[in-house]
């Protein structure tokens, strides 16, 4: 049977078009439309409720031993430009792998204290990463609690979402001094948690899954509704659009960010635009650390590479169409695409209406995993043996993203 979020009445309301994700019943889109909603994101500012997703805490001596052993991230060197241990109030990006190498799920890690983490994981997914982490105790003092459920989340993005944030913040100036990409502040706990003018708790985290400026609110569920209402008024001259799951993942595309189990799952980790993720030394011939799934991305005796692309519209093909080479020679499958509607070509450029006064039309963009190296500029075309459409593999798609700007440039 599948869930709901708090907010279903409120999405079903204003006529959300409702669907299956990760067993919720999720918006799609609203009336508006995925394209309005992909471009408020981009140029003003756009909120999803994403209280499907699980959160999972680790309390205790272990905890960090845990997720060293567990999770590819080093949390002894992966701040500071990977020079320096996670800190209080940072978060990180990474994986969670079996032992063949293989993509259980990606996830945030955050750090409260010395012996206190939060991790953030994909809809469904909190039970079997709880118990992924319990089967990897072994003796470690570690509390594990999955929060499945009894968390809320907002998630606000785009230019916007600062101002935004402002006029319903206690004390706006000292949340967001020093408050960077991939930083948060605040807690469960209601002494340590960042208030609302009304009062409410919340933990405030600078990330997102849209490429641009933006945060994260999580808070207890039975705040969820009334922080949703306060944001949508104190949003209103700010033209803060609700947005659904379809501009989420246009979004995330764009942004060169991972769907997991369609972009990464069932095959190694490796060879692929998130090897940031993994621990790699220096000189990219190993590793800093011991973890699980180490020693089957060392092993090379087969590879597979998953690359980014950009097409020269807005046509797209399903996932799992076939790929082909310039020879037409099959070479591998597409794993996403999507439109991204803020980007256009001009004389070959890639440009963005974030930072180009232009009207574009719109480029396919997403992944594809192929059987053999490619190079940036390559052209190949995807085909579901209805439709082909030519595309380019990219180093990076949507330019000019915000996430990483200071929030000062916003305010």
């Amino acid at each position: 049977m599948s869930k709901r979020t708090l907010l279903y009445n409120w999405h079903k309301s204003a006529k959300a078009n409702i669907a299956q994700f990760g067993g919720y019943e999720m918006p799609l889109w609203y009336p508006t439309g995925v394209k309005r909603e992909h471009l408020s994101v981009i140029t003003k500012a756009g909120m999803f409720d994403t209280s499907h997703m699980a959160v999972i805490t680790l309390n205790g001596a272990g905890a960090f031993e845990l997720l060293q052993k567990t999770f590819t991230k080093n949390l002894l060197l992966c701040a500071n430009k990977q020079k320096e241990p996670l800190k209080n109030g940072q978060c990180l990006y990474g994986i969670f792998l079996n032992e063949k190498g293989e993509t259980i799920d990606d996830a945030v890690v955050y750090r409260f204290e010395k012996e206190e983490f939060m991790i953030v994981v994909n809809a469904g997914m909190g039970s079997l990463i709880s118990n992924h982490l319990k089967d990897n105790l072994n003796g470690l003092d570690c509390n594990i609690k999955d929060l499945t459920d009894k968390i809320g989340k907002i998630d606000i993005q785009g230019i916007n979402s600062a101002k935004i944030l402002s006029a319903v913040l206690n004390n706006e100036n000292k949340v967001f001094d020093n408050l960077k990409y991939f930083t948060f502040k605040g807690s469960f706990l209601p002494e340590f948690s960042v208030r609302l003018k009304d009062g409410s708790s919340v933990l405030l985290s600078r990330t997102g899954y849209t490429g641009e400026l933006g945060f994260e609110l999580f808070m207890q569920s039975e705040n969820l509704v009334k922080v949703w209402d306060m944001l949508l008024e104190a949003g209103e001259q700010f033209d803060l659009m609700p947005c659904g799951l379809a501009a989420r993942d246009s979004l995330r595309a764009g942004a060169l960010l991972p769907l997991s189990h369609q972009d990464i799952g069932v095959w190694k980790f490796i060879n692929n635009p998130w090897i940031f993720a993994l621990p790699y030394n220096k000189e990219k011939t190993g590793f800093t650390k011991d973890f699980i799934g180490k020693e089957a991305l060392l092993d090379i005796a087969s590879q597979e590479y998953t690359y980014p692309f950009a097409g020269y519209n807005l046509r797209k093909v399903p996932a799992l169409s076939d790929v082909y080479d310039k020879s037409k020679e099959k070479t591998g499958t597409v794993l996403t695409c999507a439109t991204d509607i803020a980007i256009d070509r001009k004389e070959g450029e890639i440009l963005s209406i974030a930072s180009e006064k232009f009207f574009p039309k719109g480029l396919s963009c997403g992944f594809v995993k192929v059987n053999k190296k490619l190079n940036y500029g390559d052209k190949v075309v995807l085909s579901d043996n209805k439709r082909e459409i030519e595309a380019e593999i990219v180093k990076d798609i949507r330019p000019n993203r915000t996430a990483r700007i200071n929030i000062k440039n916003f305010l």
